[in-house]
């Protein structure tokens, strides 16, 4: 498993668009656009893919930590990461 698949995988679990990926990587002051988010999700054999280098994925989980758990200067309750990322059921309703 590579960067690529893990950054993927981390996405897709914690239901994040391209918008969101970008905003978690500036808490981390690492700035990226969109496009090159893209080229990291693409099929390796695509021949715009891009291989995703450890330091990407090293500032993206420094982000992240920073978004869901909040800085050292200013650290948020746990409750308000569950509370601003709604966990999805599998319930189905009952008509």
């Amino acid at each position: 498993m590579n960067n690529n698949d893990i950054f993927k995988k981390l996405r897709v679990a914690l239901k994040l668009k391209d918008e969101d990926i970008v905003e978690i990587l500036k808490m981390a002051e690492f700035n990226v656009s969109k496009s090159e988010l893209g080229a990291l999700f693409r099929q390796e054999d695509h021949p715009k893919f891009v291989e995703c280098g450890d330091q990407i994925l090293r500032n993206f989980l420094h982000g992240l930590i920073i978004y869901l758990r909040g800085s050292k200067e200013a650290p948020k309750e746990p409750w308000m990461a569950l509370k601003e990322k709604p966990v999805a059921t599998n319930k189905k309703s009952a008509d």
